[in-house]
């Protein structure tokens, strides 16, 4: 039995497969895993360049406080005490052309300053050292060569030191931090250009009907690629903005918690060490356009020769 619905009922359209917009599939070559790869070196990337922003800048304010200082171990001469002898060094010192001011340490001061590193008990029978602190003019520091003439033309036996060890190793661990932030940049500027180098490969193999149609059709290298150079161009800035982002919140909440030095003295951050990293997305843009312009060209040419072979 015929029913009258199956006569004049709703009749269903047959379903119609949508043509591809793009000439590569939406999800070709695992994009979707190379966004986040990206995404993940450029948060990789942000951390390195924080931590060597906040490294010289740690750097260069233990590098300025130990250039503006200087310390004089004073040896106190026959019948005379310790104390006597560091403020007579502090006296001759302070009329010294570059000094700001010069001051003995007194037996407290130096006690608190050996405590962390050697207990109470330790200290209430040892014999310290009498020291005198210099300060020094920022604009034009008194040298310790000059230090040590006026304390000799005094008569006082003493050694200076103006930290220039101490300041010449904490400026080359800065260096370090430095050169070692930049390679690990460019090692991960690298990471994302191969990473981009295989998916446009892969990209240009899955598409090679298509890509031999719109070359007999009339349209060029330049122009196929520059749709790959698009494609992930578009695709390395949406990740990086991701993963610049995360990095970019969890360094404004690190430097909101810890004010100005951040967490730790050693690694103080500042709101322009964002700023400075706020063009990582369009750096890896550019590191995908470049890349992906360099693998669609060659890809492109062993395409062409393989067909021009056939």
């Amino acid at each position: 039995m015929i029913r009258w619905s199956t006569l004049f009922g709703p009749v269903e359209a047959p379903a119609v497969a949508r043509p591809e917009r793009d000439l590569l599939p939406r999800d070709g070559a695992g994009e979707r895993w190379l966004g986040g790869v990206i995404a993940v070196l450029c948060f990789v990337a942000c951390l390195a360049g924080l931590g060597a922003l906040a490294a010289d800048r740690a750097a260069g304010g233990w590098a300025r406080e130990l250039r503006g200082e200087a310390t004089v171990q004073v040896r106190p001469g026959v019948g005379e005490t310790g104390d006597a002898a560091a403020a007579r060094a502090a006296e001759a010192l302070a009329g010294v052309t570059g000094v700001d001011e010069a001051a003995a340490m007194d037996r407290a001061t130096a006690e608190k300053l050996l405590t962390p590193w050697m207990g109470e008990a330790a200290l209430e029978d040892l014999p310290l050292p009498h020291l005198v602190v210099v300060r020094l003019d920022e604009a034009a520091p008194a040298s310790a060569l000059v230090l040590g003439r006026a304390l000799a033309e005094a008569g006082i036996d003493a050694t200076v030191d103006d930290h220039s060890l101490w300041r010449g190793e904490v400026e080359r661990s800065a260096t370090t931090v430095t050169v070692l932030a930049i390679a690990a940049f460019l090692a991960l500027a690298g990471a994302t250009g191969s990473a981009i180098v295989h998916a446009v490969r892969a990209g240009v193999e899955a598409r090679r009907a298509v890509i031999e149609t719109l070359s007999l059709s009339g349209a060029t290298d330049a122009a196929i690629a520059w749709l790959f150079q698009r494609r992930f161009a578009l695709l390395a800035l949406f990740g990086g903005a991701a993963g610049t982002g995360v990095a970019l919140a969890l360094a404004g909440l690190v430097r909101f918690l810890g004010g100005g030095e951040g967490l730790t003295p050693a690694l103080p951050l500042a709101w322009t060490d964002l700023l400075l990293l706020s063009p990582m997305p369009v750096v890896a843009a550019t590191v995908a356009l470049v890349a992906a312009r360099l693998a669609a060209g060659r890809a492109l040419a062993r395409l062409g020769g393989s067909g021009s072979a056939r």
